[in-house]
């Protein structure tokens, strides 16, 4: 069989402008490994300080200072590992420095285990006490929290114990990662011009979402029938890692898995649960663009490869043409968030957006210890990479921003404040295309800057709230004693998609029901899929906040910006003017895919 294959350059021959300025971390790879060697005997010296922290003010101080200095140092060594392995699988050196990192990470965390219980057993009053004295201002706001949390912290013993085996509590999430990129095989497609192309991770998405509508069903069934041959085993796996996170959970002594997610961000499991019942009851919405998808293709029924179909053909953005439309489309924020962001992007190099051989998929941003902030991203020419960058730029400026605010001893914000950062940025810089193309009377673009939103709705608004709900079911079967069968997951998954696809999408229930199996990265972190879509819901509350009032909502968001981990994520938001405990956010964020249906209703009557 003949394949085409895209030859793409060897790491060592891409552009340095398209990478990213890795040696802010680390000039050379020897003072990496110069700190990799120094790091484990500063960790054990850590526990020099157990049994003493509780005889004055200055013990205490004096182990936060070393234990944070250890864990700054830790995330940029880090850092330099995970980087240099994403940019390039094949390379084994940057492999082992990764599990050499993740292995002092574990020698910290055991080294640490005494700090909570020795710290929880001190006299309450006494340490409230010092928190109010300013040479704890810095330390307050963790403190606070630990107390908060003290009847889950158990004894030195225990809590030893348990980060012990957080390590080998990792395997099952080691191990879908090889299976998922470099076990599964998901055959082949024939495309009109290009011959035999090989189904990849990579290239999945885009023959999916292609002109021609037979490689996008043989795509997506080929996908599917991978992951449905190795249903059992990855059934297996996840139903081990809810088992453990159950066992996690009642070690420490809540209620359920669900509460002891939430319960360090002070998130009520109401977010959650209010999140759901919301989705569900305007799921009507998405009923409708199926069907108005389903028109505008032409198509007699819509198939679930059809769903990201291009409705328009696809222009071509290079990157820096993106930089100026983002750059353009967050003005409202202000001058000195757009300079430092166009910095950013252009000539600080904190994009490593090329594409070369061995760079795993997907998207981050990572906070790179505090020195810059950096995002990783493969540049494919489309919108997709225009809204990729738009998100994680999102995430790199409220790491700037918030790290400038607050010393390291401030917790940094969670994944619940991450979320709204990157999806607002999503959004204020698309509103200004759209606004753009419909002045300038370009309907083609605007479907096409419609159709990325769609899109990442669909993603984040569909896909996320799916999983959440899917999540959640699957902890209470385990919590109640019942099993995970590859079989139940795809149903209960088939009975979601269901809810969500109405009488508009004409579902393969066995390949649809997969679906848990083609996201389980997301399921491993448990109860991590839903903040996905509580921050596209506060993110689109709050750009309707720049519509009523934009010198307010300025103020207001970048005052969300700066202030990190410092505040508890409901309550930044609250701050900020989102109250995530109502339907409100969610209800704003239906209001605006409605629209966007609405729009294409429009525009395809105007087509006759």
């Amino acid at each position: 069989m003949t394949t085409q294959t895209k030859v793409l350059p060897k790491r060592s021959e891409v552009s340095r402008e398209e990478t990213w300025d890795i040696e802010a971390l680390y000039a050379t790879p020897a003072d990496w490994e110069a700190e990799a060697e120094a790091l484990p005997a500063a960790i054990r010296a850590l526990t020099q300080h157990a049994g003493k922290l509780g005889q004055s003010q200055a013990a205490l101080l004096a182990y936060l200072k070393e234990a944070d200095d250890l864990e700054l140092r830790l995330s940029r060594l880090f850092s330099y590992a995970s980087m240099s392995a994403s940019v390039d699988g094949s390379d084994t050196v940057s492999a082992a420095r990764r599990d050499k990192a993740s292995g002092i990470a574990a020698q910290l965390s055991a080294a640490a285990a005494f700090a909570r219980p020795e710290i929880l057993a001190l006299d309450e009053a006494k340490l409230r006490g010092w928190l109010e004295t300013p040479e704890f201002a810095d330390h307050k706001v963790r403190l606070s929290r630990l107390l908060r949390n003290k009847p889950h912290v158990r004894s030195a013993e225990v809590e030893e114990l348990l980060g012990a085996v957080q390590a080998p509590f990792a395997s099952e999430r080691g191990i879908h990662p090889a299976l998922a990129n470099m076990d599964l095989q998901f055959g082949y497609v024939t495309q009109q011009g290009s011959g035999v192309t090989k189904i990849t991770q990579g290239n999945v998405d885009a023959l999916t979402s292609g002109p021609d509508r037979e490689v996008r069903r043989e795509a997506w069934e080929h996908y599917a029938d991978a992951h449905l041959a190795v249903q059992h085993s990855q059934a297996a796996m996840y139903a081990t890692n809810v088992r453990q996170s159950v066992f996690l959970a009642r070690a420490r002594h809540y209620p359920d898995t669900l509460t002891a997610s939430l319960a360090p961000d002070n998130i009520p499991t109401a977010v959650v649960t209010t999140l759901l019942e919301t989705y569900r009851a305007n799921t009507p919405i998405w009923h409708r663009y199926w069907r108005v998808r389903r028109e505008w293709l032409g198509l007699s029924e819509l198939r679930e490869y059809d769903v990201k179909a291009s409705l328009m053909p696809r222009r071509a953005v290079d990157y820096g043409q993106a930089v100026d439309w983002i750059c353009e489309g967050m003005a409202p924020l202000g001058e000195d968030y757009v300079r430092e962001m166009r910095r950013g992007l252009t000539t600080e190099r904190w994009v490593d957006y090329a594409e070369n051989d061995g760079k795993r998929q997907g998207a981050y941003s990572n906070g790179g210890g505090r020195v810059k902030p950096f995002i990783f991203m493969t540049w494919n020419g489309t919108l997709g990479s225009y809204s990729t960058l738009a998100h994680e730029i999102g995430h790199s400026m409220h790491s700037l921003l918030s790290t400038r605010e607050h010393p390291y001893s401030v917790p940094r914000y969670t994944l619940f404040h991450a979320e709204v950062a990157s999806n607002f940025n999503q959004a204020m810089s698309r509103r200004n295309l759209l606004r753009q193309a419909r002045e300038a009377g370009d309907t083609e673009f605007e479907v096409q800057v419609i159709e990325e939103a769609l899109g990442n709705f669909h993603r984040y608004f569909f896909i996320m709230p799916t999983l959440a709900a899917f999540e959640l079911e699957c902890y209470r079967r385990i919590e109640a004693g019942d099993t995970l069968s590859a079989p139940d997951l795809t149903e209960l998954t088939a009975d979601l998609l269901r809810q969500g696809y109405g009488d508009g999408v004409k579902m393969d229930r066995e390949r649809s029901g997969i679906m848990w199996a083609e996201f389980s990265t997301h399921l491993y972190a448990n109860f991590y899929a839903y903040q996905y879509a509580t921050g596209i819901s506060a993110a689109h509350q709050l750009l309707e906040k720049f519509d009523a009032d934009p010198v307010r909502a300025q103020e207001s968001y970048l005052r969300f910006l700066k202030s990190g981990g410092s505040l508890d994520p409901i309550d930044a938001l609250r701050e900020a003017g989102v109250d995530m405990l109502s339907p409100e956010p969610v209800q704003a964020t239906f209001r605006t895919l409605e629209g966007y249906v609405a729009r294409l209703e429009e525009l395809l009557a105007q087509r006759g």
